[in-house]
């Protein structure tokens, strides 16, 4: 959190310090033409087009707002009904439902069940219904020369944003999403829209904005590569006591240690766990304390969608509360016609 509260207060101090560029001369500031240079040395872009391009474009003070605040910074007493409330697990559903065969059909390929692909999207845009409305195009040229923390890392996702828009035949200054760039309704950023967004349809285009077979096949793909495990658990409630386990907290989200090692430290599944199963101890705070989990392999898998343990968890927590519904109806609908 403070390092977000730290890079917020950089870039205000740049920008007040006047080392920032503006809109007008943004077109001529030397880090834009530096990369409009490598853009046409690198890749073959048409230099009149960049330059005409970037003039169209808009430095967003809303969008360094937005970034210094994430909804992440909460606890997870406010960020969890953020996504898990009954009209999102009812839509949920009902998105499942629209698109059983497709979502089978990337269980098959990917290992990657049905809730936690319908979860994803159910929290990244509502199953597709709010995909951001920020031009990506002010995102990145905002991010890229106007956020010095990250300043790096966004004019890296402009450069794939541009190849990708001409990839893909997408005119880059009409495509919307959030305010970090990320698009569709996977809500992809430019590098993993290129290396993991398939055509799971085979109509020959990656299309994430409209088409939820190829959003449902993308975010099967993207799990896969980053390692999930068919069949494996995601999370387990545990319970801590002693003094040992501040330590196993330190480590991180990816899973080191084994469940006997976790044991010996005061670290308690709340569920059967193998001894030899390697997980991570996460805590989460709630309004009278922590409450403690144990993150396997597949929870760290969604992590790395997002860095954020309290993401993975509504992720999780909202798939298990659309499998539990979506395993009831059929039920009820057999009562009532008893």
């Amino acid at each position: 959190m403070e390092r977000w509260k730290m890079t917020a207060l950089a870039s205000l101090l740049l920008v007040a310090c006047g080392t920032a560029p503006t809109v007008a001369d943004l077109a001529t500031h030397p880090d834009m033409r530096a990369f409009i240079a490598a853009m046409v040395r690198r890749h073959g872009f048409d230099r009149a087009q960049l330059e005409g391009w970037f003039r169209e474009a808009q430095l967003r003070d809303d969008i360094i707002a937005a970034i210094s605040r994430p909804a992440e910074n909460k606890p997870w007493y406010e960020y969890r009904p953020l996504f898990l409330q009954p009209a999102r697990v009812a839509s949920g559903v009902a998105f499942w439902n629209a698109h059983a065969a497709v979502l089978d059909k990337a269980e098959r390929i990917y290992g990657v069940p049905p809730q936690i692909i319908t979860a994803i999207l159910g929290v990244e845009t509502r199953y597709g219904s709010r995909q951001g409305s920020y031009r990506v195009m002010d995102s990145l040229v905002t991010l890229a020369f106007n956020y010095p923390p990250r300043a790096a890392f966004f004019r890296s996702e402009l450069e794939q944003y541009l190849l990708l828009t001409r990839e893909e035949g997408v005119d880059p200054m009409s495509v919307t999403g959030s305010y970090a760039g990320a698009m569709g309704q996977t809500q992809f950023i430019s590098s993993s829209f290129r290396r993991y967004a398939v055509d799971f349809d085979g109509d020959g285009r990656r299309d994430l904005w409209n088409d939820a077979a190829d959003a449902i096949g993308s975010v099967g793909n993207y799990f896969k590569h980053h390692g999930w495990e068919r069949g494996g658990l995601v999370a387990v409630p545990a319970a801590v006591t002693g003094n040992d386990y501040p330590a196993l907290l330190a480590r991180g989200l990816k899973p080191t240690a084994r469940v006997a090692e976790l044991r010996r430290h005061g670290v308690t599944p709340q569920g059967p766990l193998p001894d030899a199963t390697l997980a991570a101890l996460i805590a989460l705070e709630q309004k009278d304390g922590k409450e403690y989990w144990l993150g396997m392999q597949n929870f760290y898998v969604i992590t790395r969608y997002n860095q954020s343990p309290l993401y993975a968890m509504a992720v999780y927590q909202l798939s298990e509360e659309i499998r539990a519904l979506h395993d009831l109806r059929p039920a009820m609908t057999a009562q009532s016609h008893s």
